[in-house]
């Protein structure tokens, strides 16, 4: 599967988000209000403003897809990762509104019991909600993207916000409020520390930041290649989920072009299969005492 059509199935996955947080939305949003639940009113809010992270991601995506152009000679892959960077600015926003809301509700109770319904309804719409984390989850993996897991997450993030509404609405029912208050902050703290989880992951890939681990794996990947003696200098980056590698081997002196033309290949090939790498550079220098 190539790029574009990783960035197709992606697209998929963020069309799933939009429509699932309409219906959602429209059903927590008039449940709320004929079932008497601020909660479940305010979970319908939420995803209200989720709408908008899922439509960013999208554009990212869309933009992602276009061709190399002579301002963008690696193509607009990074689109992505600014995507899932805006998406984390909107979860974290709803993140501290849920604990706002939390704090606030120790002062201002709710003055009408919501009906039970309204807990069956929050617990249903969590449900169908954590399913769809699932799939996107499972998506982002098969497609290596960041932005449709981050999409997922904020998925799970409003799952767990529909459950909190569900401990609201059943601690009312037992005289018991305070509960709603605790899940409520707990919701938004995880809420927070997912929309953090992105963030980082996000800045670390636009400034260029990798895993030390997996260039580990990639430098042991050119070595094992064959007439690969030394590998004197590796640096990689991200561009969206493509790999970009740069390394400096050093082979035999005695090669010719041709033979050095064809380990520079064969090293080429082997981290595309084995690494998922999608662009390499190599250049050759020649074995020599002050190589070993």
């Amino acid at each position: 599967m190539d790029r574009n059509e990783q960035i197709k199935f992606g697209e998929r996955g963020a069309w799933v988000s939009i429509f699932a947080y309409l219906i959602l939305a429209a059903v927590k949003l008039t449940a709320g209000t004929i079932w008497h639940s601020d909660g479940l009113l305010a979970d319908g809010l939420n995803n209200s403003t989720d709408i908008i992270a899922s439509i960013a991601v999208l554009i990212g995506l869309r933009i992602s897809r276009k061709p190399a152009d002579q301002n963008h000679l690696y193509g607009h892959y990074r689109a992505e990762s600014i995507a899932s960077l805006v998406a984390s600015f909107i979860m974290v926003t709803v993140g501290i509104q849920v604990i706002i809301d939390g704090i606030q509700s120790i002062f201002n109770r709710q003055t009408e019991t919501p009906d039970l319904v309204a807990a069956w309804v929050a617990i249903a719409c969590a449900g169908a909600m954590f399913g769809i984390y699932r799939y996107n989850l499972n998506l982002s993996r098969k497609i290596n993207s960041s932005s449709i897991k981050a999409i997922a997450y904020d998925n799970r993030s409003d799952a767990l916000v529909s459950v909190g509404a569900f401990i609201g609405i059943m601690g009312s029912q037992f005289g018991v409020p305070f509960i709603d208050t605790v899940a409520g902050i707990l919701v938004g703290v995880i809420i927070c520390r997912t929309a953090w989880s992105i963030f980082f992951e996000a800045t670390h890939t636009l400034t260029d930041g990798f895993d030390v681990h997996s260039l580990d794996t990639i430098k042991h990947t050119i070595l094992t290649t064959q007439g690969v003696n030394e590998v004197t200098d590796i640096k990689a980056r991200m561009h969206g989920n493509q790999v970009l590698v740069e390394a400096t081997i050093v082979v035999n002196p005695e090669l010719n072009v041709i033979e050095s033309h064809t380990i520079t290949e064969n090293v080429e090939k082997k981290l595309e299969t084995e690494c998922n790498v999608q662009s390499a550079t190599i250049h050759i220098e020649p074995f020599s005492a002050n190589n070993s």
